[in-house]
């Protein structure tokens, strides 16, 4: 498929503002001593990124001096540029720079709304097997989830008007959701569905691939990862209902923890430690601030991890997740572009001071702080007999060594026959530019494999 001329104009737009801010770069180096400048531009990113890493990982006087490192360089570079008589060429340095990024980036965004237009009809409908339409089926809502979306959407109403039997969480009470989705199947029920967040739907997706029963999500959680990744309106949870009247099924992966199911992810060391406080839900940065000095250090020491039989340096940070998350230059890719490969993705973070901060700041996943890998198995060791772990977002605590492993197309998942294309997934940057450099000279069938 061509792209349309836009996005090619765009891509062409682009690279000759990079292309210029290069050369302008070139002369101001060559003509007018501007290595200075240059280096005074990166000692600023390294002062940013080492000030950033002390206000998180230190205490009072050095956390504020952090800080002001951080917010001051900037500025003080900006202020040697004025007096140095480079504001002029740093303020077209810069004006280039933006605009070659926002015209590239709008040439990809308009390259991938032409290929889901083109996608949606063919390729969503493809893969996933027509269903008949249920006969018993059972949703679980939780009417606290997503700040009331099971209210403001009017849920309740809209299921039971399409035959569905709606089994109502009590936020007040600590009920046993795996027990009330068995007690479904015990009544009947050929479908279960879920209208909440994804812990909970993990829950009911573990008994449903136990029975070998369809699963059904309603987005009607606060993120909804899972739904997003499956092409679901996030916006629109009324609109996923539409799977009991017109749905087809999808095969896709489950995950587990110590033998618990995850749709998402299992996170350990620093951010589990965090989401164990009571604070957390309340001041999740403020929580995060006043207690990662003291986890830092300690989570690097006491966790060992082993991917399929390969060990990974002592990670502060580690995520586990029910397939790769699209790699890209940042943590976290935002989307899985599938949840059948059989693998869990695995991202280890190990930052050891300020310098290391000041690369993972410039570098991201591409620095040596961070480790990206794909496993059939994980394996979480620590000296300690139990360790916190983050299921789905949920607080656990958990026996040593913690195992995850995956379910290979475990899951049968029921959704809309005309469900929206799911948003194109981020791509990684090498992959970037080498569509927008396709785009630019006209070549873009020769570099358009998926990766």
């Amino acid at each position: 498929m061509a792209p349309d001329r836009r996005s090619r104009t765009l891509a062409q737009l682009g690279l000759s503002c990079l292309l210029a801010t290069v050369a302008l770069l070139l002369v101001t180096i060559i003509f007018f001593r501007g290595l200075l400048m240059v280096s005074a531009v990166l000692v600023t990113i390294l002062l940013t990124g080492a000030g950033a890493w002390w206000f998180i990982a230190r205490r009072r006087l050095l956390r504020w001096l952090g800080a002001g490192v951080a917010a001051a360089a900037p500025v003080v570079l900006i202020i040697l540029s004025a007096v140095a008589g480079f504001w002029l060429a740093g303020v077209a340095v810069a004006a280039l720079a933006a605009a070659g990024v926002l015209c590239t980036r709008a040439a990809l965004r308009g390259l991938d709304h032409t290929q889901a237009l083109a996608s949606a009809g063919s390729r969503s409908r493809s893969r996933p097997r027509r269903a008949a339409r249920p006969r018993h089926p059972v949703l679980i809502m939780n009417p606290a989830s997503g700040n009331g979306k099971v209210g403001e959407f009017d849920l309740v109403a809209k299921a039971e008007a399409l035959g569905a039997r709606v089994l109502l969480l009590d936020p007040a009470a600590n009920q046993d959701v795996t027990a009330m989705a068995r007690e479904a199947v015990a009544g009947g029920a050929d479908l279960l569905g879920v209208a909440g967040g994804d812990g909970t739907q993990a829950l009911v997706a573990a008994v449903a691939a136990d029975h070998g029963l369809p699963f059904m999500v309603v987005s009607a959680g606060t993120r909804n990862h899972f739904a997003m990744d499956l092409g679901l309106d996030r916006d629109n949870p009324a609109a996923d209902l539409e799977a009991l009247r017109d749905g087809v099924e999808l095969r896709v992966d489950l995950g587990t923890v110590a033998d618990r199911p995850f749709v998402n992810t299992a996170s350990f060391g620093a951010y589990a430690e965090i989401v164990q406080n009571p604070q957390y839900r309340d001041s999740k940065a403020g929580t995060a601030l006043e207690h990662l000095p003291d986890l830092l250090p300690a989570t690097e020491e006491s966790l060992a991890v082993d991917t399929d039989g390969d060990p990974l340096p002592s990670p502060q940070v580690l995520l586990v997740s029910n397939n790769p998350y699209m790699e890209s230059g940042t943590l976290g890719g935002g989307r899985r572009p599938r949840l059948d490969r059989g693998l869990l993705g695995v991202v280890a973070v190990h930052v050891d001071g300020a310098l290391s901060a000041a690369q993972f700041a410039l570098l991201g996943t591409g620095s040596r702080a961070v480790t990206v890998r794909s496993a059939r198995r994980v394996q979480v060791d620590a000296v300690e007999a139990t360790i916190p772990v983050a299921v789905d977002g949920e607080a656990l605590t958990l026996k040593t060594p913690v195992v995850c492993t995956i379910r290979p197309r475990a899951l049968r998942v029921r959704v809309p026959r005309h469900r929206r294309a799911a948003p194109p997934p981020r791509r990684s940057l090498r992959t970037e530019w080498r569509t927008v450099l396709a785009l630019a000279f006209g070549r873009y069938r020769r570099f358009s494999a998926p990766e």
